[in-house]
């Protein structure tokens, strides 16, 4: 995928859609564009977080490991961004990010990334509004599994 092809490709992610031409060059031009195969990890629970990632078509799954199992706890499909929390917060990895099937992504440096919140608005609005997103879904799910658990203690 050419240049070109990327800003027409990131102009269709609702993160950046308000974004100028110009600095969709600069991203598509400052990324990596990286393919995953079904099965192949982009990132695993702990390690650094040094990039974000957009993912442009394909869909990957968010592992979580419990009682010597690997869930699934979530699936992130086309225009997700994924690892933002890390690269934020300065923390390490919450999850390991594996392609659910053959994925395509760009992968933003997280200086990059943070130039791009703190100067677009509109950008950082989606990413909060992603994050909230992420953590409502996050805290449903902990509150099924504490249900699941009651009934079975019970």
């Amino acid at each position: 995928m050419d240049i070109e092809e990327e800003v027409c490709q990131l102009a269709k992610v609702p993160m950046f859609s308000k974004l100028e031409t110009s600095k969709l060059r600069l991203i598509a031009f400052t990324s990596e564009a990286l393919t995953y195969q079904a099965g192949e990890t982009l990132f695993e629970k702990d390690q650094p977080a040094d990039s974000a990632f957009v993912i442009m078509s394909g869909a990957v799954e968010v592992l979580a490991n419990g009682a010597g199992t690997e869930l699934v706890v979530a699936v992130r499909g086309a225009n997700s961004l994924i690892g933002e929390m890390a690269v934020i917060t300065k923390q390490p990895r919450s999850a390991t990010i594996r392609a659910r099937s053959e994925v395509e992504v760009l992968r933003i440096g997280e200086d990059i990334f943070i130039k791009l919140l703190t100067e677009n608005p509109e950008v950082s609005l989606d990413v909060m509004r992603q994050l909230s997103h992420k953590l409502a879904e996050a805290q449903t799910a902990y509150e099924a599994l504490q249900e699941k658990l009651r009934l079975a203690g019970g």
